[in-house]
């Protein structure tokens, strides 16, 4: 008798119905296999749609931030109007020294526009810019030279 495929005659009526739900079960297990293999298909492809979404958003980020650099060097206070208006920096004085800070893209003499301005909002930006600088442990020479290396496009 082969067990994987038995003669029907050879079975009872028992083993006959038991083997008939082994293989509606097994026909059911297969229909579920399949179903989650389909639905696994779907997550992904909606995971591929949100990941390019995703790069778009990005792209489209990194070209708000270009033309913000481009407007502040031209005109310091209407680029962080635009950058602000965009959500591509907050209109938090410490969030705008870090920006000035990194100075990514921007103009030194424009940051020093900015911060030269004597609106109240600018003078607290130029506070928090210079708190992002680290004077601790340096004497007044090593400091000033820190600022001058800032203020000239030197690191360090």
């Amino acid at each position: 008798m082969d067990l994987c495929h038995p003669d029907p005659g050879e079975l009872s009526s028992g083993e006959a119905e038991e083997l008939q739900r082994i293989k509606w079960h097994r026909k059911q297990l297969l229909e579920d296999i399949q179903k989650l293999k389909d639905e696994i298909e779907d997550v992904f492809a909606q995971i591929d749609c949100f990941e390019t979404a995703e790069e778009s958003r990005m792209v489209q980020k990194e070209k708000e931030l270009g033309i913000g650099r481009k407007k502040f060097n031209m005109d310091p206070v209407k680029g962080i109007r635009y950058l602000t208006e965009h959500k591509l920096l907050t209109p938090d004085v410490q969030d705008i020294a870090q920006f000035l800070y990194k100075g990514e893209g921007l103009n030194k003499t424009a940051i020093g526009t900015y911060l030269g301005e004597r609106d109240p909002i600018n003078l607290q930006v130029l506070q928090a810019f210079v708190d992002c600088h680290e004077f601790a442990n340096l004497n007044l020479v090593q400091a000033l030279s820190s600022v001058g290396a800032f203020v000239l496009g030197f690191d360090g």
